[in-house]
């Protein structure tokens, strides 16, 4: 293999209660990115469609991502980049481990799968270490693995991952301003009370069981944060209020997707969901902020290869 296209989801990290340890995969939005092994033993990135990042390596979490692999592949490699992104930098729906996790396959598979999706994982963990200053993997993992995943240890790096229940589906509504991860990391506290922390390991195993059981109302009962959300919602406009009417509707619960500014919530069905989507959207209205709105099932497969080139013949596709 020479050449190979790849498309990396969208993710919601902490899923409320899980900070830093919880994340799903989303059907949409997601980047397309395309990787090329080259003669000369460097790393290149050539392309970069929607929106303005650096191009240089170093500067580019898909770059350092990519050299952190690299330094630990037995061989000789190099490789071209062209990224075409569709999730905006600073939305809260795993933009930048959407680089990070795409080159990273994406190079796996051209080099013949020398590394485990764990071992993946902690390469792209540097690409977040690069955006906001903490190699978290809550948007790696399920961008990786697909599907729900826990974080259940970072020394060693242990992801487990997590049953969908069949009907359980994603609103998320991205209002047009940016929250960015370094920033939202900051202001949050350095210690939490002991009564708060056992309120939110009781929330995140219920959350945990709740997927593994197909038990709605007990995925409904755990969807609370009560650690980090107070703090971060005062980013959001109309949070609050977006949480209320998405319950009216007939949401299970949710929360900050990430460091925000989106919002996701969670679902029984398509059609309470869709109702959900219409309730997000009347607030902003109301508001007046502009918005992106995305409704999906919990993406199962991770990154995605769309193609496959050997010596400019298409083999997969």
């Amino acid at each position: 293999m020479s050449e190979i296209k790849t498309f990396t989801p969208g993710t919601v990290a902490n899923v409320s209660c899980g900070f830093d340890v919880l994340g799903f995969a989303l059907d949409s939005p997601g980047d397309e990115m395309v990787l090329r092994r080259t003669v000369e033993k460097t790393v290149k990135i050539t392309r970069i469609d929607g929106y303005d990042l650096p191009k240089e390596p170093l500067r580019n979490v898909a770059g350092v991502a990519l050299l952190a692999m690299l330094k630990e592949y037995r061989g000789d490699a190099g490789f071209e980049i062209e990224i075409y992104k569709k999730i905006k930098p600073g939305s809260g729906i795993g933009s930048s481990a959407a680089s990070a996790a795409g080159v990273v396959v994406a190079a796996n598979k051209l080099l013949g799968e020398p590394f485990s999706k764990t071992e993946l994982v902690r390469f792209a963990m540097e690409g977040e270490r690069l955006a906001s200053g903490v190699a978290h993997a809550d948007n790696i993992a399920p961008a990786i693995f697909g599907g729900f995943t826990l974080v259940r240890s970072y020394a060693p790096l242990d992801i487990i991952t997590l049953d969908t229940p069949s009907e359980l589906f994603a609103t998320v509504i991205h209002p047009q301003i940016e929250v960015r991860t370094a920033d939202a990391r900051e202001i949050l506290k350095k210690n939490v009370l002991l009564k708060d922390a056992i309120k939110q390991w009781g929330n995140v195993g219920g959350l945990v069981a709740g997927l593994m059981k197909s038990d709605y109302g007990l995925i409904s009962r755990s969807l609370e944060d009560a650690i980090v959300e107070p703090i971060r919602s005062i980013l959001i406009p109309a949070f609050q209020e977006v949480k209320l009417k998405s319950k009216e509707a007939g949401a299970l619960g949710g929360g900050i997707s990430g460091s925000g500014p989106s919002i996701f919530m969670l679902s029984k069905g398509e059609e309470a969901a869709q109702q959900v989507k219409m309730a997000m959207a009347d607030v902003y209205e109301k508001v007046g902020i502009d918005f992106d709105i995305h409704l999906s099932k919990v993406n199962q497969t991770g990154v995605k290869v769309i193609a496959i080139k050997e010596n400019n013949e298409i083999l997969q596709s």
